[in-house]
C-alpha cells in the first residue's frame, strides 16, 4: 500500500489518479499521519464499496466500545447488576 504525503496529493494529484487503479489502494498522510485512503472504485462496485467501508467501520467502533467497558470493569457485571442498571435507566427515562 502506497503512502503519499498531502502535499503531495495537492500537487501531482493527476499522477496519482493515474496510479490509483494499479496500486489499488492509496493513503493520504497529513504529518505522517493516515487521513484519507483513496481505493478505485466505478459504478457496478460503488455500492459494494461504500457498504464494506461502512461495515467495518460499524465493526470497529462496536470494538472500540467493547474495549472501553472491559477498561471500566463493566464486563465483571453480574446479571441482576446488569438488569437493575436496565431497570433503573428505563424509571428514569419513562417516569
Amino acid at each position: 500500500m502506497k503512502f503519499i504525503p498531502v502535499r503531495d496529493f495537492r500537487t501531482s494529484s493527476s499522477s496519482i489518479w493515474k496510479r490509483l487503479p494499479t496500486e489499488r489502494e492509496m493513503v493520504i498522510t497529513n504529518n505522517g499521519r493516515p487521513i484519507a485512503l483513496l481505493t478505485p472504485l466505478s459504478d457496478e462496485t460503488l455500492e459494494d464499496t461504500i457498504s464494506a467501508v461502512r461495515r467495518a467501520k460499524a465493526i470497529n467502533g462496536v470494538k472500540k466500545m467493547q474495549e472501553i467497558s472491559a477498561d471500566l470493569g463493566n464486563d465483571k457485571m453480574t446479571l441482576e447488576e446488569i438488569n437493575a442498571l436496565i431497570t433503573s435507566v428505563r424509571k428514569k427515562n419513562n417516569p
